[in-house]
């Protein structure tokens, strides 16, 4: 690729997305396409969403609730200068193109990126939006001399916005940003770095600023129970159209039956992650359970610098030892596919030929022989009751005691939340000092975050995993501009970890969420994330 090329991008156009909903409508439990079996041009309603975790903290990049917490709260309310386009299929994971950016270029030093702003966007306040407004943003993350900036913000934006040594606006529809080293992902990156209305920012000040909350994005604030329930309303001067949809509430219900419940009384007309066990009775109802695969992995991080889990054969012993497939098809009655390596099935990076762990108890208990523990050991791990993407924690958990105990590997289960697990996490701890943590994560949706999960030296508890020729892998990958060898090189940089085993594989959820069937038009991507513009009620 010619990386002084000019590398362009272009949101869909709505009308298309809607030809899109049409051609896909009614598939009740699909994979992918659109939800709902309402026809026409619907629109209006109110959508109550039942979240399986707390709410995020609504100050743009703070968020705190993962990746659910950002799709349903703080990617309704902002937008970056790039975004994912999720309505342009549902059989691949979604691409980047562009948002308050409509297309950007990288000069020869592959350092060098300058944006070309859109037009005629408007904050929810009537702000106007502009290159100011994209300074302002970014020297109220980066700059610790800037009125705006705090600790918070600038901790949770290094994770996206990190790598930026300098910004400026070179005229009024353009900014030019330069990162630290070349990074091929950096649009990629930019979708996370989320642009508030100075305006509001200045009139509330940043302490306040969340309880007031103004961006570009499809909906616009109404109020709030901090951490507990959202009420947005749909932003009619949406620069890409206005949201079908009338309001948008966001209920935090982390207890799987409560979410039922409310769906079933009518409290939530839409919840994430159904109990699995209620799929049957709830399809039964007329309800719609949309599913489809998508960039994540359930699994254990086991710390590898203590005994015996920093031997690669105990690593590979646990892996062989458990039954994922039962996992997948009982448990989670088929909302889930069975983990067999370190990359998602729904990635560029997943190796069809690379599944390495079967189910093979005999096989776990010649490897602990010859790791030198014939009789197994004792373990313990940190499992989170609940949380975005984490599925049923605690019964998964207790599905691999049962197996590891099989071989010899006696595990102690220890519960928190999982605000606490990943706050532990941030700080490079384990909560309640266990020897594993069990969670979920993604690894390609943000390739920013794979140095974090899988490098060497990472800030967060990642097991103390390093492999020099992963870390190679990964800074070659990630400097490229070009995605398809990213992703060769990543899926190279994967195989290895699978061979290091530091995780147990667990297994890859298929993004499971339970609709009334009075709610029409979604359409569920290969991506944690979800487009709300074409969704109604009716």
């Amino acid at each position: 690729m010619n990386r002084t090329a000019r590398i362009r991008s272009r949101a869909v156009a709505l009308p298309a997305a809607v030809a899109l909903l049409a051609a896909a409508a009614g598939c009740a439990g699909s994979d992918g396409g659109a939800t709902g079996a309402g026809g026409g041009d619907g629109r209006g309603g109110t959508l109550v969403i039942g979240a399986t975790g707390k709410l995020p903290n609504t100050d743009t990049v703070i968020g705190g609730a993962g990746f659910e917490g950002k799709r349903l709260v703080s990617f309704q309310l902002y937008e970056g200068l790039t975004r994912y386009e999720l309505l342009k299929g549902t059989d691949k994971p979604p691409v980047v193109t562009g948002a308050l950016a409509t297309d950007w270029q990288v000069a020869a030093d592959r350092r060098t990126w300058t944006f070309t702003l859109r037009k005629d966007v408007k904050f929810q306040d009537g702000t106007p939006f502009d290159a100011d407004a994209v300074v302002f943003n970014l020297a109220r993350y980066l700059d610790k001399g800037s009125p705006e900036y705090t600790d918070a913000l600038g901790a949770a934006a290094a994770e996206y916005a990190g790598d930026i040594v300098s910004y400026r606006k070179t005229d009024a529809e353009h900014v030019e940003l330069v990162t630290k080293e070349p990074n091929g992902h950096f649009p990629e990156d930019l979708a996370h770095v989320l642009i508030a209305s100075p305006t509001a920012v200045r009139r509330s000040g940043s302490a306040n600023f969340a309880q007031h909350p103004v961006g570009t994005g499809p909906f616009s604030f109404v109020s709030q129970t901090e951490g507990q329930q959202i009420e947005l309303a749909a932003n009619k001067d949406y620069w890409r159209g206005a949201p079908r949809l009338d309001r948008l509430v966001i209920k935090a219900l982390p207890d799987a039956a409560a979410r039922t419940a409310a769906l079933r009384s009518g409290g939530a007309n839409w919840i994430e992650y159904p109990n699995p066990d209620d799929i049957e009775s709830l399809t039964s109802d007329g309800v719609t359970i949309a599913t489809n695969s998508y960039d994540h992995l359930w699994y254990w991080i086991l710390d590898t610098s203590k005994a015996p889990w920093n031997n690669p054969l105990v690593r590979r012993a646990a892996n062989y030892a458990i039954d994922r497939k039962a996992i997948a098809d009982k448990l989670l009655h088929g909302t889930a596919d069975p983990a067999y390596q370190a990359a998602p099935r729904a990635t560029a990076a997943y190796d069809p030929a690379g599944d390495a762990y079967s189910y093979d108890p005999a096989k776990a208990r010649q490897l602990l022989a010859e790791a030198g523990v014939p009789n197994g050991f004792a373990t313990s791990v940190t499992v989170p009751t609940g949380g975005s993407g984490n599925l049923l924690p605690v019964p998964i958990a207790e599905a691999l005691q049962r197996d590891l105990a099989a071989v010899g590997i006696r595990v102690e289960l220890r519960t928190t939340d999982w605000t606490t697990l990943i706050g532990a996490e941030a700080k490079g701890q384990v909560a309640l000092g266990s020897d594993a943590v069990a969670q979920s994560t993604t690894l390609f949706q943000s390739e920013a975050l794979l140095p974090l999960f899988i490098g060497s030296g990472s800030p967060f508890w990642t097991g103390h995993y390093a492999n020099p020729q992963v870390d190679g892998l990964l800074a070659a990958s990630a400097a490229d501009a070009d995605q398809a060898a990213r992703q060769a090189g990543y899926r190279k940089a994967l195989t290895l970890v699978t061979q290091d085993a530091p995780w147990l594989f667990v297994v890859n959820d298929r993004n499971p969420r339970a609709l009334s069937p009075k709610v029409h038009g979604l359409v569920q991507p290969q991506s944690w994330f979800l487009d709300l513009t074409t969704v109604w009620v009716g």
